[in-house]
């Protein structure tokens, strides 16, 4: 035990005390002296169980001197308690049957012949009617117990049960008693009652402020103790801890020799020099007998325990260090000792303690009454209300210009949680993982809005012109073969190209929106912290106003989301206008000359093809090569997409032109002469159809060879004679759709879609937000106003808030004003 018992703890018995001081000459002079200083710290001790009264009450967290008991089940702590209060109350039948604390608070009243016992009622400084039953109080706690873990759903709780005993037997003691530990739940209970019983006598035992009265009988050895490793848990160096060792008329038959006790009593350096325990007896006898014979009986288990060291052990024990420490009658004057030189040394740290709980407290009325004026002044409330809106409405402003608060390490996001967060995930129709610069920094606000802005650029660049079935491509250039005129492959380029577009560009610019507009969702509770943290007397004078109308708060979280998601929207059907009009079939982007100007060789097969008239140009779509040359140029490259560079970053904006490996043939100009002497060599309607049976022969055996290609799922036309062609239509369709695509993707990206994101999300955020959170929580009548601050019997509420603060208030200040008493009598 860390801590010494005063100085005037006697030595020998409380008999030879008695008789020294019936000795003293000043007899007269030291019992005055001596009334009057019990007086006074009786009168402490009541300040500071009406100070303990009011803060179970009202759950306030006041430093009070407190000793709370801890042990084993049948350690022995419903017997300590019971000899303490000097009468039985069967506390031993409801120890396993209470999983709350017990605060005894006993006081010494001479005028109380019999005990009287009364429990302070639940939530309240009040106490009930006097108790005197042994049963009923055993009942009371039982039922209290039960009510309260019934309506938490709990197995233990750590809100104390109150007992005020006034007895002329009971010392001026206050103790905190808590269920004893288990290795095992009784039948009935959850198993991991052994548990919660632990974890809540830990929290409970960890404020400073208390003592821990730990018990242990005498029966277990120091080296294999259950519980003395988790008392070293909570105080490390024992000096806030009693140990107490009970049941110790059990050991004293196994002691023979002197050096045998001592060494008992020594505890074998197992707690430390400075630790020294108490070593109890108390009686063994649970029959029903009177209150005085239960006290008679705890003075003779005493009187036995060391007539029995002095006289049956050999050589006796060292009665002038360990003597102090024997029986109950001196860990009883102990304890009390300790309680009231604490109450004495802890009454300047209290004061301070309750000056500024009431200052709090009065606050917290003056607020509360503030409210309850407010409810009938719709004026002042639309104000404030506005004042705030208003003031979130600037900090999101600010935060999309770039803000340097709130930290960015708490409120900012890398990429990988943004993507997590939102739930949106990867890129649609991108298989690589995107990084854009600064991925794995926390941003919030613009930084966070561009980093998305160029994570779409990285993800849209990173997608090329998805192969074509030949099927597709033989559909759109047979279809527009029989309408007459030339730039049939190139209009049917066009039109793949557009397609693609629309498939595969489309779902990004729908992400891009969604992940935006997260970002910006984000940006309310950024707003909100640096509202509360603003330096500006007026933000901060309406934030204590309006904190508690969570009603509000609500109100105003739910019209920024939709204003968000209203710019998301609006947003999305920009940008897809945006995308019709580059890939509509009057668009002449695909047109554009300086897509092409690089390609003017090998323009013939294109030329003659745009200048083939009939049914001839649909059927054999080649340009005669052999077929080595077919094996070199054709299956493989029209089926296997042009490789990507690995790496992500933003391309230039002719970088997926170079990306393409094919050579694209100059698109014939419309003035050009359609009959150039070709057509005839393919366009002759008397071919015979023997010879395109043969080319479907002689491309078998090639297509073979390319099965492995094919199998891997790269196109759609294994078997078909057309497709297994290189040089055909086909490459020269889709080479020139490769590049159609790629101009599209970068008149989006480029030019039309940055900027209608900017100026759809971030334009109406700066502008617009504060008038439309004004008008969709203010433009309305008072009654529907009034629904964001009073709700049904919100009125009551804040009546009754009033009433337990102003009750609160007076308590706390009758305190102040009793311990004020008590520091100027110190």
């Amino acid at each position: 035990m860390g801590i010494k018992p005063p100085m005037s703890t006697p030595t020998k018995s409380p008999s030879i005390s008695r008789t020294n001081h019936h000795q003293n000459p000043n007899n007269s002079m030291d019992i005055s002296s001596s009334s009057s200083a019990s007086e006074f710290n009786k009168s402490r001790y009541e300040a500071y169980n009406r100070l303990q009264a009011a803060a179970v009450a009202f759950g306030e967290k006041l430093h009070i001197p407190e000793i709370i008991v801890i042990g084993g089940q049948s350690d022995g702590k419903s017997s300590l308690l019971e000899a303490l209060l000097g009468f039985r109350f069967n506390v031993r039948e409801v120890e396993m049957g209470t999983r709350r604390p017990l605060i005894l608070q006993m006081v010494h009243d001479d005028s109380a012949v019999e005990p009287r016992c009364r429990f302070q009622e639940e939530d309240s400084e009040e106490y009930g009617n006097p108790v005197s039953s042994a049963s009923k109080i055993a009942d009371i706690i039982k039922t209290r117990t039960e009510a309260l873990l019934n309506k938490t759903k709990t197995t233990v709780s750590s809100k104390p049960i109150v007992m005020r005993a006034e007895y002329a037997h009971s010392p001026n003691l206050t103790i905190i008693d808590t269920p004893g530990f288990i290795l095992k739940a009784k039948k009935g209970e959850p198993e991991n009652t052994p548990e919660e019983i632990l974890s809540m006598v830990k929290s409970l035992a960890s404020h400073p402020h208390r003592l821990l009265l730990f018990l242990q009988q005498s029966s277990v050895e120091w080296c294999s103790s259950l519980w003395l490793d988790t008392i070293r848990e909570i105080d490390p160096t024992l000096k806030r801890t009693i140990v107490v060792v009970s049941k110790f008329d059990n050991r004293l038959k196994e002691f023979t020799d002197r050096w045998e006790v001592d060494r008992y009593l020594g505890t074998s350096g197992y707690l430390g020099d400075n630790v020294h325990p108490y070593f109890v007896a108390l009686p063994k006898d649970r029959g029903i007998v009177s209150n005085e014979d239960f006290r008679r009986q705890i003075c003779k288990v005493d009187s036995d325990v060391l007539r029995h060291l002095r006289e049956g052990v050999d050589g006796g024990f060292d009665e002038e260090k360990f003597g102090k420490f024997i029986g109950f009658g001196r860990l009883k004057e102990y304890l009390e000792a300790e309680l009231q030189k604490r109450y004495r040394d802890s009454v300047p740290a209290t004061l301070t303690l309750l000056e500024q709980r009431c200052d709090e407290v009065t606050t917290y009325l003056a607020r509360a009454e503030s409210k309850i004026r407010a409810t009938s002044d719709v004026a002042y409330l639309r104000r404030s209300a506005m004042m705030h809106a208003a003031s979130i409405s600037t900090h999101v402003g600010a935060l999309i210009d770039g803000a340097a608060d709130p930290c960015a390490q708490q409120w900012g996001k890398t990429t990988k949680e943004e993507q997590l967060e939102s739930g949106i995930g990867s890129w649609p129709g991108v298989s690589a993982e995107i990084k854009p610069p600064n991925s794995t920094l926390k941003l919030y606000g613009g930084a966070a809005f561009e980093r998305v802005m160029h994570e779409f650029r990285c993800a849209t660049y990173s997608i090329e012109c998805p192969p074509v079935s030949i099927e597709k491509v033989a559909n759109v250039l047979l279809a527009n073969a029989g309408h007459g005129g030339g730039g049939k492959v190139t209009e049917a380029a066009a039109e793949i190209a557009r397609s693609a577009a629309r498939s595969w560009i489309a779902p990004l610019l729908d992400t891009v929106c969604d992940r935006l507009a997260f970002v910006l969702r984000n940006l309310f509770d950024l707003a909100v912290e640096r509202n509360h943290s603003c330096d500006s007397f007026n933000y901060k004078r309406n934030n204590d106003d309006l904190d508690g109308y969570i009603g509000f708060h609500a109100a105003l979280r739910h019209s920024y989301n939709c204003f968000v998601k209203d710019l998301a929207n609006q947003c999305k059907q920009l940008i897809k206008h945006h995308l019709d009009s580059v890939t509509s079939s009057y668009s002449q982007v695909c047109y554009e000359n300086d897509l092409l100007g690089s390609y003017v060789q090998g323009g013939s097969t294109i030329y003659r093809l745009n200048q083939a008239q009939g049914s001839q140009v649909s059927l054999e779509l080649s340009d005669g090569k052999t077929p080595d040359q077919d094996e070199v140029t054709g299956v493989d490259q029209e089926n296997i997409p042009p490789e990507r560079n690995a790496q992500q970053t933003t391309p230039e904006q002719n970088t997926a032109a170079k990306d393409v490996q094919l050579t694209v043939p100059e698109t014939p100009s419309p003035d050009q002469p359609r009959d150039n002497g070709k057509k005839k060599e393919h366009g002759n309607d008397n071919q015979p159809r023997g010879k395109m049976r043969h080319a479907k022969k002689a491309v078998n055996t090639r297509n073979m060879d390319h099965r492995r290609l094919q199998n891997a799922g790269d196109n759609l036309f294994v078997n078909s004679d057309i497709g297994s062609r290189s040089g055909s239509a086909y490459s020269e369709v889709f080479a020139t759709a490769t590049q159609y695509f790629c101009r599209i993707r970068e008149v989006l990206i480029e030019r039309s879609v940055p900027s209608a994101l900017n100026a759809g999300f971030l334009t109406p955020c700066t502008e617009k937000l504060v008038v439309a959170l004004g008008i969709d929580l203010f433009a309305v009548n008072d009654e529907k106003f009034m629904d964001m601050f009073v709700a049904p019997g919100a009125v009551d509420a804040l009546q009754d808030e009033r009433q337990s603060l102003c009750k609160r208030q007076k308590t706390l200040q009758s305190c102040l004003n009793e311990f004020k008493n008590i520091a100027r009598s110190l």
